[in-house]
């Protein structure tokens, strides 16, 4: 492993999507993570194609560079070897609500009197102190309480929708990286250890409202809530001749240029609506209207020709399959073919940062359930009959192991 954050351990007790994937963000970074998985494993484990039980491809891509071990953490011996585990790290990460991590004899005070310098990161549904503090949370929901499938009504949508990928849950995992990286950093500088909170309510709604608390930004109101851009009914991907093309004509300087590349030089001048960001603002659902209208006129490819000419920005809209062939994609080295042990040949994505003397490398391979149960109990110092009587049915999980390394 390399990266900024070699040395430093992680106990993840996350499942799903929105803890997996801060934790393999801190092990792109170079941070050891032990997975800590129920016997049945992470529900992700099953979902999408795959070539091998339990290893689907959202789990492949959430979960690498991790080592994963079983317990079931109801029974007495597997929360001992939990604290064990939490006496050798700087961060433990769950993301069941606090209640259920208190039933499991887990709570902050009780890592933290075996770990004082331990950074305790809950990321879960509803800040402890609301009304909604007891219940569950996933994306969907996450996603209506924020607000998310009112401004796709508000954007034109015939029905509410859902933003279709998993936008709760990794907007709060990048939030959860943020979060615990400060936690370190005051751990090093104050030399103490302390309990942090990522709920998913709380930070969605700041996520959304950036842009859209409006009016309600001011005591009294200044007006509704909404950014009218963001909410123009035409903001939307181009049709062009013969497919689609995404534009964004923002500047005075943009306006002018698009006016004169489609015969109009003139309206510039004389539409008082493109006087300046203000006025363009108050009236964006007929000017994207009126430059919908020309961009049909044309193929994609003309129009990315004379876009780029007169610096009007523009981006081909790609789907899930043409991105992989992206050419800055690929010439930037961002999807890679690697070797999985058991997995054969995988389509990976990079780390997206550039750092001038740490650059991240991301290490081990996605692990199989409980592939590293035994290693990490005998690292603990625990014996042969130890691992054997915490862990029923572990010969079936050496043998993965074995096979894996």
């Amino acid at each position: 492993m390399s990266g900024p954050l070699q040395g430093v351990r992680i106990l993840d007790l996350t499942t799903v999507l929105m803890g997996p994937y801060a934790t393999q963000i801190l092990a792109d970074y170079g941070a050891e993570v032990i997975k800590v998985e129920p016997p049945e494993g992470d529900g992700t484990r099953g979902i999408g194609p795959m070539r091998s039980p339990g290893m689907g491809a959202i789990f492949l891509n959430a979960n690498r560079g991790k080592r994963s071990i079983v317990l079931d953490l109801k029974r007495p011996e597997a929360r001992g070897a939990l604290l064990d585990l939490a006496r050798r790290a700087d961060v433990l990460i769950y993301n069941v609500r606090p209640q259920a991590m208190a039933r499991l004899g887990l709570s902050y005070d009780e890592v933290r009197a075996v770990s004082p310098r331990i950074i305790y990161a809950g990321v879960f549904g509803f800040g402890r102190n609301g009304p909604y503090a007891e219940r569950p949370a996933y994306d969907d929901l996450i996603q209506g309480a924020a607000g998310l499938p009112a401004l796709s009504l508000m954007a034109g949508s015939p029905q509410p929708r859902y933003v279709p990928t998993t936008i709760a849950d990794r907007t709060v995992g990048l939030s959860a990286v943020g979060v615990i990286l400060a936690a370190l950093l005051h751990r090093e500088r104050a030399g103490e250890g302390q309990s942090v909170d990522v709920p998913m309510f709380e930070t969605m709604t700041q996520f959304v409202m950036g842009d859209h608390l409006g009016g309600r930004s001011f005591v009294p109101p200044q007006g509704p809530a909404g950014y009218p851009r963001l909410l123009a009914h035409e903001r939307r991907p181009y049709a062009t001749a013969d497919g689609y093309l995404c534009v964004l004509i923002y500047s005075d300087k943009q306006w002018k240029n698009f006016c004169a590349l489609v015969g109009k030089p003139q309206m510039y001048t004389a539409d008082p609506r493109l006087k300046n960001l203000s006025t363009r603002t108050q009236h964006i659902d007929a000017l994207y209207g009126f430059v919908g209208e020309q961009m049909r006129m044309r193929s994609t490819a003309e129009w990315m020709d004379v876009l780029e000419r007169a610096d009007i920005p523009c981006m081909p809209m790609h789907t899930p399959d043409s991105i992989v062939d992206d050419p800055h994609l690929q010439a930037v080295g961002f999807f890679k073919p690697t070797e999985h042990p058991s997995e054969g040949t995988l389509l990976s994505m990079g780390v997206p940062s550039t750092w001038s003397r740490t650059q991240p490398t991301p290490g081990r391979p996605t692990p199989h359930l409980g592939e590293h149960t035994v290693e990490v109990l005998r690292e603990l110092g625990y014996d042969d009959d130890a691992v054997a009587a915490l862990v029923p049915g572990m010969a079936g999980l050496v043998t993965v192991a074995g096979e894996c390394e």
